[in-house]
């Protein structure tokens, strides 16, 4: 049963669980142009992608239990850069 629902073992699962978060990119920057009110938009990937790699480090390293070198493999990037990321976003722990 389990392997029914491995992403590896069903294709289509990869391609289902990207579409909402497509979804969302697509609203949020209709939202945004529509707000522009025909203004030139400005520096506009780098916003999308800090506004993005936060919640994404968070809920990473929540799943991952802290475990900077299991999140890191899940987001496939290395460990160091994993700890710029997190430290950039005010989300190192401090022990």
């Amino acid at each position: 049963m389990t392997a029914l629902l491995s992403p590896t073992s069903n294709p289509g699962f990869v391609e289902r669980r990207k579409q909402p978060l497509s979804n969302a990119v697509r609203v949020a920057m209709d939202l945004y142009f529509q707000d522009l009110n025909d203004g030139p938009p400005g520096n506009l990937y780098h916003m999308v992608i800090h506004e993005v790699e936060r919640p994404l480090l968070e809920a990473v390293m929540r799943h991952a239990q802290g475990n900077q070198s299991q999140a890191a493999k899940i987001l496939g990037i290395n460990r160091a850069t994993l700890r710029k990321k997190l430290a950039e976003h005010g989300l190192m722990k401090t022990t």
